[in-house]
């Protein structure tokens, strides 16, 4: 005969709170550590990707002595078809060929200083929002190309 008052296996509603609770918590840890670390991987590509176009873009000086005058010249040569891990295309200015009036376009440090003098490389980073100034906000997650070549990383690191 069976008894009415076995106890059944289960849990109580404390301990599944409890267990939700845990999840919610790890999860909080584990989605903001997750985010960083594919905005870090995207920003390692794009470097990448902005020492490659570096490359063409000097290998293609080296063939006709002087720069090209658009990425389009070099576009055989362009990873992911000359578009940064966030879709935006990958923004390049001649400074040297380009004449008198390109002077107001190119990018400039803190100290309004340009930041090359033969071309502009860079990538508008996560936000795809850029300002000439490096030390503006929206240019803060920009990859650049700095020092002619010396320097490629984020604005902000500049």
């Amino acid at each position: 005969m069976p008894r009415k008052n076995a106890q059944r296996g289960g849990f109580t509603l404390i301990e599944l709170l409890f267990s939700v609770a845990i999840a919610g918590v790890l999860a909080a840890i584990a989605v903001p550590t997750y985010i960083g670390y594919i905005d870090k991987v995207k920003n390692g590509t794009a470097i990448s990707d902005i020492t490659i176009i570096q490359q063409s873009i000097e290998r293609f000086y080296t063939v006709n002595f002087q720069y090209p005058a658009t990425l389009a010249a070099i576009s055989a040569s362009l990873p992911n078809n000359g578009l940064d891990p966030w879709g935006n295309a990958y923004v390049y200015l001649n400074i040297i060929n380009g004449g008198p009036g390109i002077q107001n376009s190119v990018r400039r440090d803190r100290n309004i200083t340009p930041i090359n003098s033969l071309y502009d490389l860079y990538s508008m980073g996560k936000n795809g929002v850029t300002k000439r100034q490096l030390d503006n906000k929206d240019s803060a997650d920009d990859i650049v190309l700095g020092r002619d070549g010396a320097f490629v990383g984020l604005a902000s690191d500049f």
